[in-house]
């Protein structure tokens, strides 16, 4: 039985590398991670009202084997914010009081959460880090039309304790009762032979105390 052979048609770059190309165009190198990042949140996290912003950070005085030339070192960095379709991370002693008052996660209004663009093998420093930290918009930014969503049709009983709920969680913002400000790194592999996958590691502001349980 002979064999059927088919001709090779030609396919095209995907619209994701077509879009990474047009990125790397810009010079910057970290362009195109980030803008890789931000479709993978989209389109496979499901994230809304992304948003991408530039911000400044301290140089450091240690060489980044990754951009080895200051002028892309130093230019500052891009960092990524949205409302991903669920909680990222809920502090323990935040979730017994959400118990406790008989809430869920589901009723509390969608938050936007920050993303540091990385691929792996960059250089990361602990001042680099908390200089990302230092130049964060407000961390209590929350999207008006997401919010609105899910404050249509609760009955008073939710919204007292919704209401009792954020003046408590307002007092440990600035206590820090339920940890400090957080937010993702995103780490792509594009080491040799990587496929691209994106990791997402929760990152917190300065030192998290031991729990006892």
């Amino acid at each position: 039985m002979a064999a059927m052979e088919f001709p090779a048609q030609a396919t095209g770059p995907s619209a994701l590398t077509r879009l990474i190309d047009s990125a790397s165009m810009s010079g910057n190198p970290l362009g195109a991670t980030t803008i890789q990042i931000l479709h993978n949140l989209q389109h496979q996290h499901l994230w809304t009202s992304l948003q991408i912003h530039d911000i400044s950070v301290p140089a450091s005085n240690t060489p980044d084997p990754t951009f080895l030339d200051p002028s892309v070192r130093d230019k500052g960095r891009t960092i990524i914010s949205g409302v991903p379709p669920q909680r990222t991370y809920t502090h323990p002693d935040e979730q017994l009081f959400l118990l406790d008052k008989g809430l869920r996660e589901d009723d509390l209004r969608p938050e936007r959460v920050f993303v540091i663009p990385t691929a792996q093998g960059q250089y990361w420093s602990l001042r680099r880090m908390a200089g990302v930290f230092d130049a964060l918009p407000t961390i209590e930014v929350v999207d008006d039309q997401e919010a609105g969503s899910k404050s249509e049709n609760v009955d008073p009983e939710k919204a007292k304790k919704l209401e009792e709920y954020y003046a408590r969680r307002e007092k440990a913002l600035e206590t820090k009762e339920w940890g400090s400000r957080r937010m993702l790194l995103a780490m792509v592999d594009k080491d040799m032979g990587g496929d691209g996958t994106v990791v997402y590691y929760v990152v917190q502001e300065g030192e998290i105390k031991p729990r006892q349980n």
